[in-house]
């Protein structure tokens, strides 16, 4: 009976080996299809825009273009006259981009080039959403939600406020974490406490993540820790996959006070102990306040001994307008010097 037991088991590992190298395959065969695609959007726009470009054909002879795709390949589908100019500006707004980021418009769908072309403003505002795509594997919906919540303005204008420790240990923390996090998928309502808060997060972790990043894997909330007779709990405690630590957030509903800290510390010193596998970095530490007062963190983080930051969280969209003036003073303030 076991050795029976024995024969399934091995076969169902063996099977699903086979199942891997299918989905692999999928996979591939997805990415390369839609590599294909993109790359003939591009010599379509190329081919247009270089007889518009020399007179040779008018607005008119693109809708006759459409109007003989459609009648000689009836099963051809998203060349109207409508994405054919589409195809026109991708190549004409790509066309001087360097190798690298070519490479990368080719990885990321049809769809999410268009939104990128239609609501990113600046060619530094398009790589980094371009880049952003790649990297997170972002759907058309998530990538709109990012454009809502001013994702790259907050990125440009907001610095991380990080412990030196912090930086030391994890340099490309700066590109890891943000000033600030928009949860505008709570609800915009007010929360009670920081229990309630939690729990929203928990019931939206989906988002939550989304708005962290993908490379963050949710652990547990409430996680217990055990030091003495006594227990603790983390709030919410995530793995990360690049940084290779466990990052464990604590959420404050008022404005961020120093002795936030000394728990926060306590806590990572005890995921470090007991917690964390030989081969993790040392565990990171981020307090989600809902406001805080910038100078105030500087000196409470400059003296921390621990791999510590601290970020504000807001519960309603941010005003794009306000953010995009800021990054426009900062622009303005470094061509000046």
């Amino acid at each position: 009976m076991i050795k029976d037991q024995n024969i399934i088991q091995n076969r169902d590992n063996q099977f699903s080996e086979i199942v891997l190298m299918i989905r692999r395959t999928k996979s591939t065969v997805i990415s390369m299809a839609n590599t294909a695609l993109i790359d003939l959007y591009w010599q379509v726009g190329k081919y247009i825009s270089n007889k518009i470009a020399v007179s040779e054909w008018g607005d008119g002879v693109v809708k006759q273009l459409a109007a003989y795709i459609e009648k000689n390949t009836p099963d051809t589908k998203g060349f109207s006259d409508k994405n054919l100019w589409r195809m026109k500006q991708f190549y004409e707004t790509y066309c001087t981009a360097d190798e690298k980021l070519s490479a990368v418009l080719r990885q990321i769908s049809w769809t999410n080039n268009i939104t990128i072309m239609s609501r990113a403003k600046t060619e530094e505002e398009r790589s980094f959403y371009i880049m952003l795509c790649k990297d997170e594997k972002l759907s058309s919906r998530e990538l709109n939600r990012q454009f809502d919540t001013a994702l790259y303005e907050r990125t440009m204008v907001g610095v991380p406020k990080l412990s030196p420790v912090m930086r030391q240990i994890a340099p490309q923390a700066d590109q890891v974490f943000r000033d600030q996090y928009v949860l505008e998928f709570l609800g915009g309502k007010d929360y009670e406490s920081e229990h309630a808060v939690k729990k929203a997060l928990i019931g939206q972790m989906k988002h939550f993540v989304l708005e962290l990043g993908k490379d963050f894997l949710f652990i547990d909330e409430e996680y217990r820790l055990q030091v003495g007779n006594s227990d603790f709990r983390v709030d919410l405690l995530f793995y990360h996959r690049e940084l290779q630590c466990l990052v464990a957030f604590e959420l404050k509903m008022g404005k961020f006070k120093p002795e936030h800290l000394g728990q926060l510390n306590f806590y990572l010193e005890a995921l470090d102990r007991d917690v964390k596998k030989v081969h993790e970095n040392p565990s990171i530490g981020v307090l989600l306040c809902k406001d805080k007062d910038d100078e105030v963190v500087e000196y409470a983080l400059s003296r921390s001994l621990s791999p510590t930051m601290v970020a504000e969280y807001r519960l309603h969209l941010p005003d794009k307008a306000l953010l995009q003036q800021k990054l426009r003073d900062i622009y303005d303030s470094e061509e000046e010097k």
